[in-house]
C-alpha cells in the first residue's frame, strides 16, 4: 500500500503517513511526530494531532491499518527497562576532579540498578584533543575504580565511542531533518552577525539569530547552495513555547522558545556542533539517564529540541551541582590541586578518593562518612543528591585518606610505603623487618604515602640539640632533664635498656615502668623527658617502637644521613651531659 499523504485544510502543514509505521511531519515548526496525541476507535480510526506552528489541530481519518503506526509510535515511548548511563570527557586536558564526581556517580547508579556505564570520548574539539589525554583520563578513572561496560577501548553494541569517529552518523540526522524542514542553511557572514549582535545589544535584547535564512525564498536559498556559498545549518526553533524537564535533582525546570532562536547544528567547516552531538550520541546509544554537572542544564533546551524533532523519547535528566572551593567561588587550578592525576601522586589511595568525592553533593542520610566501594554501590541513589554546592575540603580529604589507609592490611600497605622510601632514595631494601616495623610504627598517624617519607626521616632522625633550644624544651630541661639523662645512659651502657627492647614490644614500657617508680616519676614528667632524651624530639610514634626500630636495622637505610643509629644517640647524649656537667 502507497503512502497516504493528508493535508489538513486550514492549516500550514502536512503529514505523510506511511503504513509501515512511520510518521513524518513537513510542517516546519513541528516539533515531533511522537507528540501527535492518537486516537483511535472501532467505528471510526481516526489520527488527531496538533501543528505547534498554528493554532489549527489537525484532525486526519484514514480508513486504514492506523493500529500498526499507533502501535510503532507508544512502542518507541515506552520507557526502556535497561539503565544506561554514560561519562563523556573530553580528552583535551587532565580529568578534574568534578568530572570525576559526575563519573562516579553515573557508576554508582549504574551499579545500583543493574544497569551499565557507557564512557564516550567527546574529541571533536580538534586542536586540543590529544590521545595523550584520552589515555591519561581512562587510565585516572580505572585508579579510581571505575569499571564500564561499553567504550572505545572495549567496544560495545552502539559504537564507535568517540565522536570524532561518528561523523556520518551525524551527517544523516541534519539532512533528515534538512529534508523536514526543521533545518535550514544560513549564509549569513561574520560581519553580519555581529552586526545583528551589536543591534540586540544596542536594542536590549536577547542575542538570538534574528538574520533572513529561516524565511528565504527556497529560490535564493538554491540559488546561493548551486554557487557554493559558505554557509551552516539552523535548526528551526518554535516561537514561544515553553518546553519543561522533570530533573531528578531540581525538580521541573522550564524554558522559554524565544530565549533561544534558531541555533546552529552544522558549522560551516561541515562539523557538527557539541549539542547535536550529544543529542544523537545519547539517544542512538539508547542512554536512559543523563547524570551530569548543572554547568549543562543551559545545554538542556537545545538538546531536548533535537530529541522531540527526530521524534525519539528523551532520556531522564540529572544536573548535578558543582564543587566549590573554599571561597565559595568554583573550584579552579588557583585553589591548588585540581585534577585527579594531582592528587594521585600526592599519595591519596584511590578509595579514599572515590568515598569523598561521592559525599561531595550525596549522603546515605546517616552519620556514616567512610565507606567502601560495595557500600556505594548498595546504597547510592539520586533521591539522596543535594541541590547545593558542595565544598572541596582537603583538609577532610586528608583525614579521610588516613582512614583508608589505617584500614588497610600491614601486607597490602607496605609495598606502597616501601616504594615511597625507595624513589626519595631513604631505603634500599623493599621488604625486610625493618620495614615491617616502620610500616607498624607509622601507620597509625599517616595521612598521605607521600607524607611516609617525611615521617621515617623523622623518627630515624636525632635533633636534640634544636629541640633542647626550643622554648617548648624549657619545662623539660627545668623538671631535672639532667636526671633523666643519667638513668638512660646508664640503661644503656648496662644492657639493660637494649635487653628491655628485645624482650618485645612491651618491654619498653616495664623498664620505663620501673625507672618512674625508682624517681618517683609519672606521666608527662616521666614519659616527655625520657622522650627527648632517646628520641631527641617532643613528638612522635611511641618511643619503645622507635627504638625498637632501631635495632632492626641491618642495612636497610639508603641514605646514611638521615639516620642516627642508637649508639650515636648515647654518644650525643652524654656530650650533651658533660657540657652541663662542665658549666
Amino acid at each position: 500500500m502507497q503512502p497516504a499523504l493528508i493535508t489538513a485544510p486550514g492549516a500550514a502543514c502536512r503529514f505523510r503517513l506511511a503504513f509501515g509505521g512511520r510518521l513524518e511531519t513537513r510542517c516546519r515548526s513541528w516539533l515531533s511526530p511522537s507528540l501527535a496525541r492518537l486516537q483511535r476507535s472501532a467505528a471510526d480510526p481516526t489520527i488527531k494531532g496538533r501543528c505547534f506552528g498554528s493554532k489549527t489541530p489537525v484532525v486526519c481519518s484514514v480508513h486504514a491499518a492506523v493500529e500498526g503506526v499507533a502501535q510503532k509510535i507508544q512502542d518507541q515511548d515506552t520507557s526502556q527497562s535497561e539503565t544506561r548511563v554514560r561519562f563523556a570527557p573530553s580528552p583535551t586536558g587532565n580529568l578534574h576532579v568534578g568530572g570525576a564526581r559526575t563519573a562516579l556517580f553515573n557508576y554508582l547508579y549504574a551499579s545500583n540498578t543493574g544497569g551499565k556505564l557507557i564512557l564516550r570520548v567527546e574529541d571533536t574539539d580538534q586542536a586540543r584533543s590529544t590521545p595523550e589525554s584520552e589515555a591519561a583520563v581512562l587510565q585516572d578513572l580505572e585508579w579510581i575504580g571505575i569499571k564500564w561496560d561499553e567504550g572505545p577501548d572495549v567496544g560495545g553494541q552502539y559504537g564507535p565511542y568517540r565522536q570524532s569517529e561518528r561523523k556520518d552518523l551525524y551527517m544523516k540526522y541534519v539532512n533528515k531533518l534538512v529534508d523536514d524542514g526543521l533545518v535550514y542553511p544560513c549564509f549569513c557572514t561574520d560581519e553580519e552577525l555581529a552586526e545583528m549582535k551589536a543591534e540586540a545589544e544596542r536594542k536590549s535584547l536577547p542575542p538570538i539569530y534574528r538574520g533572513k535564512w529561516a524565511h528565504a525564498d527556497q529560490k535564493e536559498v538554491d540559488e546561493m547552495l548551486a554557487q557554493g556559498k559558505p554557509h551552516c545549518y539552523r535548526f528551526r526553533v518554535p516561537s514561544n513555547k515553553t518546553i519543561t524537564i522533570t530533573d531528578s535533582i531540581r525538580g521541573k525546570v522550564s524554558w522559554n522558545t524565544d530565549s533561544l532562536g534558531d541555533f546552529v547544528v552544522m558549522r560551516s567547516n561541515g562539523l557538527p556542533v557539541y549539542n547535536f552531538c550529544v543529542a544523537v550520541d545519547d539517544a542512538t546509544m539508547k542512554i536512559s539517564h543523563v547524570i551530569r554537572a548543572e554547568e549543562h542544564l543551559p545545554n538542556t533546551l537545545r538538546q531536548v529540541l533535537i530529541y522531540r524533532a527526530l521524534g525519539w523519547k528523551q532520556p531522564q535528566f540529572s544536573h548535578v551541582s558543582l564543587i566549590l572551593a573554599p571561597d565559595k567561588s568554583k573550584l579552579s587550578k588557583r585553589h591548588g590541586a585540581t585534577s585527579l592525576g594531582e592528587f594521585r601522586h600526592q599519595g591519596y589511595l584511590p578509595q579514599a578518593m572515590l568515598n569523598y568525592l561521592t559525599l561531595l553533593g550525596w549522603n546515605d542520610g546517616s552519620e556514616q562518612e567512610v565507606f567502601t566501594l560495595q557500600q556505594l554501590q548498595e546504597k547510592f541513589s539520586l533521591e539522596r543528591v543535594t541541590k547545593s554546592g558542595a565544598v572541596f575540603d582537603k583538609t577532610k580529604l586528608s583525614w579521610m585518606n588516613g582512614q583508608h589507609l589505617r584500614a588497610l592490611p600491614d601486607a597490602e600497605l607496605a609495598p606502597q610505603l616501601a616504594e615511597v622510601w625507595q624513589h626519595s632514595g631513604l631505603l634500599q631494601k623493599h621488604d625486610s623487618p625493618f620495614v615491617q616495623l616502620a610500616v607498624a610504627v607509622l601507620k597509625p598517624s599517616l595521612e598521605l604515602l607521600a607524607d611516609a617519607d617525611k615521617d621515617l626521616r623523622h623518627i630515624l632522625s636525632y635533633p636534640l640539640m634544636d629541640t633542647l633550644q626550643h622554648e617548648a624544651a624549657t619545662a623539660v630541661l627545668q623538671d631535672d632533664f639532667k636526671q633523666i639523662v643519667d638513668t638512660a645512659l646508664a640503661a644503656y651502657n648496662s644492657g639493660e635498656l637494649k635487653s628491655a627492647l628485645e624482650s618485645g614490644p612491651d618491654g619498653y614500657k616495664t623498664w620505663l615502668k620501673g625507672v618512674g617508680k625508682e624517681q618517683k616519676r609519672k606521666g608527662k614528667h616521666l614519659f616527655m623527658p625520657m622522650r627527648v632524651a632517646l628520641t631527641g624530639s617532643q613528638h612522635g610514634p611511641e618511643v619503645g617502637e622507635v627504638l625498637r626500630l632501631l635495632l632492626l636495622e641491618d642495612g636497610d637505610i639508603k641514605d646514611s644521613s638521615a639516620y642516627v643509629s642508637l649508639p650515636q644517640r648515647m654518644q650525643q647524649l652524654q656530650e650533651w651531659q658533660s657540657r652541663q656537667t662542665a658549666s
